[in-house]
């Protein structure tokens, strides 16, 4: 069980209550301030002496239109519906549970004025796993993530459609079967639940915590293909890297120390002076990653700990703000480096899979043992280079671009949402190079026998073997690229 409460939420603990299928409670100390807030921003429409941007307004370049009283909750229920516009893919429903639990925890700070019911509800879905269906499409990251937010957020008004029990169904239906009865929507309400910047948040939170798992076993299989390449450890040892002290560099060269230990492979006498820099400068690019994926975490932890709706609402000082938290930009530019950062794990991993297939130190051209006849591991590699040339394009930062819009009111967009999609692509992507380099790394660790590589990374091997078969002549390649990427999700590295 997890309390949604004011402590600090952390990667890891999303990580843990995703894995562990945790269910939410709100807090005491949320519940109280979701009630303040909403029984004070009641208690100021009725003395209210001027327009309040999205409470007693229209929105956009609409925020001049002042909104009787009496079609203020029709208000918030038409922004919801209207604004649900969204197109392309469907958002994976890992993803979605994210934007639920971070959408819940940041209205239950008790600054954006949405009703305890409506909180709740999202605390709902969650825990029931009602998982709307979102667009990946139709969010400019400025005035928060409105379309995919209206997709998520419809259902509370008892429309859209969720997957729920792995079907996908109109909202309604599911809340007549679960007893639930859509919520009315309060003055406000609507503004609450569509600004904010859950879809691009919940995007990078599920980027992160794969890039975290990509930059180890990178270091695995990176560590595997130097020793199966018969590449020298020197470029790892700590002197060089304690001369430029940057953190990630250092701790990469530390691990693969630590990864080749015991390995007669990496100690046996070297013919060659220098390894070419797709292993030699290891440490460096993995490092760099590292340091980047920490840099990009610090971000996101912030965001998410964070009110990003408008306007802001603070009943002790008796002020409502209307601002820009709902703005894109302090993470959508971290979320392009994220991309750029990946990309580099696959770049050099894809040449590190072309120096194996090369027929150079010892290894059989294309890691067959009758090349010509057999095409081996030739084609993997043109996979894993088309792979690479697609995340270039992906790399071109969204964050770069902007694009009026509502009249001109919102004249500075971070597209933001873009970043985070295409971030998505981007792992996926480093994650089928690398498993196309742990295939090879393997396969070429095979020509060496009866040399063994370290006891730790033998054990690797070893499990991946009842997954991935040694190839001896031609065969499907592209069922065992897929089982090497299943392997790569499932196995639990230390």
């Amino acid at each position: 069980m997890h309390e949604i409460n004011f402590s600090h939420l952390s990667l890891d603990r999303i990580k843990e209550i995703i894995d562990n299928h945790e269910k939410l409670v709100l807090s005491k100390e949320a519940t109280d301030a979701i009630i303040r807030c909403r029984e004070y921003l009641d208690g100021k429409m009725e003395d209210i002496d001027r327009p309040i941007y999205g409470i007693t307004t229209g929105f956009g370049s609409l925020c001049n239109i002042t909104i009787p009283a009496d079609e203020l909750s029709q208000l918030q229920h038409n922004l919801v519906m209207s604004h649900a516009c969204g197109t392309g893919e469907k958002v994976r429903p890992e993803i979605v549970k994210i934007m639920l639990l971070l959408k819940a925890q940041s209205l239950s700070y008790g600054h954006s004025g949405a009703q305890l019911v409506t909180v709740q509800r999202l605390v709902d879905m969650f825990n029931e796993d009602v998982l709307p269906v979102v667009y990946s499409q139709g969010s400019l990251g400025a005035s928060g993530d409105l379309s995919p937010l209206a997709h998520m957020c419809l259902p509370l008004i008892g429309m859209g459609e969720v997957l729920y029990k792995g079907k996908e169904r109109p909202a309604a239906e599911v809340w007549a079967e679960l007893g639930w009865e859509p919520i009315r929507l309060q003055s406000k309400e609507g503004l609450a639940l569509l600004n904010g910047t859950q879809f691009m948040s919940a995007h990078a939170v599920w980027c992160l915590i794969k890039a975290y798992r990509l930059s180890k076993w990178a270091d695995v299989i990176g560590a595997l293909s130097l020793d199966a390449f018969d590449g020298r450890i020197e470029p790892f040892y700590p002197l060089t890297h304690k001369l430029r002290r940057h953190e990630g560099q250092m701790a990469t060269a530390e691990r693969f120390i630590s990864l080749l230990e015991g390995s007669p492979l990496i100690v046996r006498p070297k013919e060659h002076v220098q390894d070419p820099y797709s292993f030699r400068c290891i440490p460096q690019v993995h490092g760099a990653v590292k340091d980047n994926i920490r840099y990009v975490r610090s971000v996101i932890e912030n965001e998410i700990n964070s009110v990003t709706d408008n306007p802001n609402v603070f009943p002790d000082e008796d002020m409502i703000i209307s601002a820009g938290n709902f703005h894109g930009e302090p993470i959508a530019i971290p979320m392009d480096t994220l991309a750029i950062a990946l990309s580099e794990l696959a770049n050099i991993s894809e040449r590190r899979i072309y120096q194996l297939i090369s027929g150079v130190r010892g290894l059989p051209k294309f890691l067959v043992a009758n090349p010509g006849v057999n095409s081996g591991f030739m084609i993997p590699q043109y996979t894993a280079a088309s792979i690479v040339s697609q995340n270039k394009m992906y790399c071109w930062p969204a964050s770069a671009d902007s694009i009026p819009s509502s009249q001109g009111q919102e004249d500075h967009v971070s597209m933001g949402s873009n970043s985070a999609t295409k971030l998505v692509k981007v792992a996926d992507n480093c994650e089928t190079v690398l498993a196309i380099e742990l295939m090879n790394a393997a396969q070429a660790l095979e020509f060496r026998r009866p040399e063994r590589t370290s006891p730790l990374l033998e054990a690797i091997v070893a499990d991946y073997r009842r997954v991935v078969p040694f190839v001896a002549d031609d065969t499907w390649l592209s069922p065992l690229i897929h089982r090497s990427v299943e392997f790569m999700q499932r196995y639990k590295l230390d």
